[in-house]
């Protein structure tokens, strides 16, 4: 999800995984796991209401700290390729002294090889939501300033959800036609600037750049003669829209962003506020629970991506608790990015041809530049003085 992630310090809590090591420890009971998931439960704020879930609070910073254990974990696992991540790449992050807007030049650039890939992921790891590296077909892009070689930001896209409400009663799909019709979109997964960048508004550019032509030429050439692995046909190579999900509620991003007549970042609802991501640092103990009653969890290929949530919901049900409790209740905004003008009457099986929205990348940047840019290099302070220190103290949790 994907979108504008601080990169501030998340939280000082406990975030290392509560895991119970069989050589030590007896595997926990159904009691003591419960217990467990009460405790943690209390820990990050959020209470039972019912079956579910719901937060105490509604801003940004709770959430953020709901995320922090899970995000902590992730970058504990990899803290020594952060290390060498860092030492390799730190010299792609601006400080504000690097940075002279009206000489900003954005350079839009496929990751393909293992350096680009290796600077993206680093990127990514920066960010308050949980790294994630996205799944099925996926397109991922930096974003440079030509002007002086720094990173402004990254760019993924992912497979689409087949099942994506939000974006689903929009459309009444011929029948047997829409799992076709749905793998003609993308979701962004992940999407934002560095900063200074983005104290500079470099997330619209990003988030403007998800609509060029260049990604719609890029997925025709990557994906025209690929076969899908699961159902062994192939697919038509058209890239007709793109879907994503705020970060944190309402999206400072996406809300009212557009380009013309032309490119329209559609909010449609809120998501429904799932998710598993809250009872990460319980994920080991889940798993030894299981496994110790010759429940298997592992995955494998024709499993999908969710296992974690499946292992998550087995064990809960052992113990308990519904599945609902899955349902956090902290609720993202969702946008539909058409890519074509016709878009309903294609998804609706009406008009086969898809009438494709014709705007360059460069024509995108420079619409930042004179929109966004500019004004907001001019009206605020703050930027010229970033340092990527703070980045770097992010990354370590501030232990170099």
């Amino acid at each position: 999800m994907p979108t504008d992630k601080s990169v501030e310090n998340q939280s000082n809590q406990n975030t290392q995984p509560i895991i119970l090591n069989n050589e030590q420890e007896s595997i926990p009971t159904a009691e003591e796991l419960r217990a467990l998931v009460f405790d943690e439960l209390e820990t990050l704020g959020l209470r039972i209401n019912g079956k579910s879930l719901e937060p105490v609070q509604n801003t940004k910073e709770f959430k953020r700290g709901v995320h922090a254990p899970a995000r902590e974990i992730l970058l504990s696992d990899a803290s020594n390729w952060i290390t060498y991540a860092w030492e390799k790449y730190s010299e792609y992050f601006a400080s504000g002294r690097e940075i002279e807007p009206k000489l900003i030049t954005p350079e839009l650039i496929e990751v393909t090889t293992k350096q680009q890939k290796e600077l993206f992921r680093l990127a990514r790891y920066t960010w308050s939501l949980p790294y994630t590296k996205g799944y099925g077909r996926r397109l991922q892009y930096l974003v440079m300033d030509g002007a002086n070689g720094k990173l402004i930001g990254i760019l993924g896209l992912q497979s689409p959800p087949l099942s994506f409400p939000a974006r689903d009663r929009l459309f009444s799909y011929p029948e047997g036609k829409k799992t076709e019709l749905v793998n003609q979109t993308m979701d962004i997964y992940t999407l934002g600037a560095i900063p200074p960048y983005s104290r500079l508004l470099g997330g619209k550019l990003i988030a403007l750049t998800a609509s060029s032509n260049e990604l719609r030429d890029a997925y025709r050439r990557k994906y025209s003669d690929q076969i899908t692995e699961m159902e062994g046909r192939k697919l038509p190579a058209n890239l007709v829209a793109l879907t994503t999900t705020s970060a944190y509620g309402r999206s400072s991003i996406y809300n009212r962003l557009r380009f013309k007549d032309a490119v329209e970042f559609r909010s449609l609802d809120y998501t429904e506020g799932y998710g598993a991501f809250h009872l990460e640092r319980l994920y080991p103990t889940f798993r030894q629970f299981l496994e110790a009653q010759d429940i298997s969890t592992c995955g494998g290929f024709g499993k999908g991506p969710r296992i974690k949530w499946q292992t998550m919901v087995r064990a809960l049900r052992i113990i308990g608790f519904d599945s609902k409790l899955l349902h956090h209740g902290i609720k993202r905004e969702a946008f539909l990015i058409p890519l074509i003008r016709n878009i309903k009457n294609f998804m609706e099986g009406i008009e086969p041809v898809p009438d494709y929205i014709d705007v360059p990348f460069e024509t995108l940047s420079e619409f930042w530049r004179e929109r966004w840019l500019i004004p907001r290099s001019e009206r605020v302070d703050g930027w010229s003085s970033w340092s990527p220190e703070e980045i770097k103290y992010t990354l370590f949790n501030g232990s170099l």
